[in-house]
């Protein structure tokens, strides 16, 4: 079969809901994967940071492996021998409290909004987000999305989503009313242009929030796994939310998602008021355990706060020399590079044509977040290509 075998099934059979390039690619290796064509690409943004240890690490593919011999699917009305030890590991690097295990990331921002509802029990069910953030794709999600182009064509929206500009305390003090009864924020907002939450701006957040009972809602699906130097985002800001949504990196790879609630809201949602079928099977847990075992044993952490030094040094000794590249943002290996033109998604066009795979975001801003393996040789050459492809901008 060759590419143009594939493409033409996807025009015959598959719904057109996505703008895609003119690559089929069909196997991965670390931060490299390789197309149809046998073309090689150096993959700075995998999966939309779904391949957050690597293509095929072997530890998640060894995991997966051995649990496909032994059972793929067990209904949540039964116990499975991972799913427990998964939530475990989940609490022992984040803060007390249970796991509710899903399949995406706004699947377990839809659970969060539940959650916060019922917590609100019918008297408080406003939730503040904030402009630039992005939260999923489901009516619900996409309406606590604080961008309009996320929402054309699907009004009516659900109503109780309030939303206020970032980094924005005043603001954020200014929507709260006494129908309030959560705000859900990204510490750092990935698709809103890699823009970092200021610590005071945070702890100011927490004092209001801890005033007036509001449930503060960790959408980590991004920043979570080792990402940005921690193993979750709010590390960086000494404290702890009521809730987290994880997802992307959690599964090397395999669709999981994850509501994790802290032990004074564990009670919030009881049998029969959520649920997910496909929620936390063992395969997926098997390979999420492969993530975390990654991670732990490889010392991935610490390699994300080296290589994430590093890349921040070539990016800013690049943009020396390019003087199109202005503000180089961003924590650990999610790092945006704000360009000074109007329109950035040429450059990453041009790099794909390098063979080098990144992200533009924001119109003006390229997103690169590299697998946590990355090592100093791949960032040289990632670099490298990024600048063959700005002198042709």
């Amino acid at each position: 079969m060759d590419f143009n075998d594939v493409k033409k099934k996807y025009d015959d059979y598959v719904l057109s809901t996505y703008t895609r390039q003119d690559i089929c690619l069909v196997r991965g290796e670390g931060v490299w994967v390789e197309d149809i064509e046998g073309r090689k690409y150096l993959d700075f943004f995998p999966g939309w940071a779904v391949s957050g240890t690597g293509h095929r690490h072997p530890r998640v593919v060894r995991r997966i492996k051995a649990q496909a011999d032994e059972i793929l699917h067990v209904s949540n009305n039964f116990y499975n021998t991972l799913q427990g030890e998964l939530a475990r590991k989940i609490i022992s690097n984040s803060f007390p409290g249970k796991v509710f295990f899903s399949n995406s990331g706004a699947e377990a921002n839809e659970g969060a909004i539940k959650l916060a509802r019922r917590y609100g029990k019918g008297e408080r069910f406003e939730i503040i987000t904030m402009e630039r953030s992005f939260h999923g794709r489901t009516l619900a999600t996409l309406t606590a999305t604080g961008q309009e182009k996320v929402k054309s064509g699907f009004r009516p929206l659900p109503e109780g989503f309030r939303h206020v500009p970032f980094n924005d305390i005043k603001a954020f003090a200014s929507a709260v009313t006494e129908k309030t009864v959560a705000v859900m924020i990204e510490l750092i907002q990935g698709e809103g242009g890699i823009n970092v939450a200021d610590r005071e701006y945070i702890e100011e957040l927490k004092r209001i929030c801890g005033e007036k009972d509001i449930l503060i809602i960790a959408d980590e699906v991004q920043t979570g796994m080792g990402r940005t130097g921690e193993f979750f985002a709010f590390r960086h800001y000494g404290f702890e939310p009521d809730a987290m949504t994880l997802a992307k990196s959690l599964g090397g790879g395999m669709p999981i998602g994850a509501l994790v609630v802290s032990e004074r809201l564990k009670d919030v949602l009881p049998p029969g008021t959520h649920a997910s079928t496909f929620g936390g099977s063992p395969i997926a847990c098997a390979a999420s355990l492969g993530v975390f075992e990654a991670i732990e044993e490889e010392g991935l952490i610490d390699n994300v706060k080296e290589m994430s030094a590093y890349l921040l040094e070539k990016l800013e000794a690049l943009g020396k020399r390019k003087t199109i590249i202005g503000q180089i943002k961003g924590k650990g290996l999610m790092i945006g590079v704000e360009m000074l033109i109007e329109d950035a998604s040429p450059v990453a066009d041009e790099c794909l044509k390098e063979g080098l795979l990144i992200n533009c975001t924001q119109k003006k801003v390229l997103r690169i977040m590299p697998p946590i393996t990355v090592t100093r040789k791949e960032i040289d050459e990632a670099v490298a290509r990024l600048e063959k492809a700005l002198e042709r901008i």
